[in-house]
């Protein structure tokens, strides 16, 4: 287990992350007295599969409504107004 000031946290965060993420756990100290404990962060009920950010997203339509959408929102409004 590793402690780090406030001060040395401040002048090197990415090195002192870069130690968590690779398991150590690290005790963060003020005036030489502990304030906190940085570790790695481990899901334990997170499951990721072999395709794992290899998703995408599919166009909602294959092509533009061409106004038709449009045109059936307002037939839609009219017909709630005549109710």
């Amino acid at each position: 287990m590793k402690t780090v000031s406030v001060d040395e946290l401040k002048r090197n965060l990415s090195a002192v992350l870069a130690e968590a993420a690779r398991g150590e756990r690290i005790i963060i100290t003020r005036h030489k007295r502990p304030i906190a404990a940085l570790s790695p962060a481990h899901g334990e009920h997170e499951h990721q599969g072999v395709r794992f950010g290899q998703g995408s997203l599919a166009p909602l339509f294959r092509r533009a409504t061409k106004g038709k959408y449009l045109e059936v929102l307002e037939q839609d409004r009219r017909g709630r107004e005549g109710e």
